[in-house]
């Protein structure tokens, strides 16, 4: 019993931003690996709503080659927990994502310079791509 309240505690939610999923073809960066090696501990990647319907919006809209890399970042999302929020008061996907990192206390992935400002400032940890060849964590828990 108590092992079993152990793993389950040590799984930690990770939420992604929309721009996390581009990483792959954008930095040739393995994402679910670095973060393995990053982290060293279970790990659930959640996406929200708000961002998965972001990234639809993009997908049917704009350039062709962003249509495409679009598309491929749905296909990593799938293999994300799709989480929804109640979406009353937000203002953007930021928004969302600011709130559920806050009451869930757990780390984002994003590469968003004034999301990561504003997560550090309400301290939570935020996962993001170093000189464009792995992934670092600022302030870990």
């Amino acid at each position: 019993m108590e092992t079993e309240r152990k793993s389950a505690k040590e799984t930690l939610k990770i939420i992604l931003d929309s721009n996390a999923l581009y990483v792959p073809l954008q930095f040739k960066i393995d994402i679910f690996e670095e973060l393995k090696t990053l982290l060293k501990v279970n790990f659930e990647l959640v996406l929200l709503a708000p961002i998965r319907r972001e990234l639809e919006k993009i997908a049917g809209k704009g350039s062709l080659q962003m249509r495409k890399k679009t598309s491929y970042a749905l296909e990593l999302a799938e293999k994300c927990r799709l989480v929804q929020v109640n979406e009353e008061g937000f203002t953007s996907a930021d928004d969302a994502i600011l709130v559920v990192a806050d009451r869930w206390k757990c780390p984002v992935f994003t590469n968003d310079r004034q999301l990561r400002k504003k997560l550090r400032d309400i301290n939570v940890p935020v996962i993001y791509v170093r000189q464009k060849s792995r992934l670092e964590i600022d302030g870990r828990r």
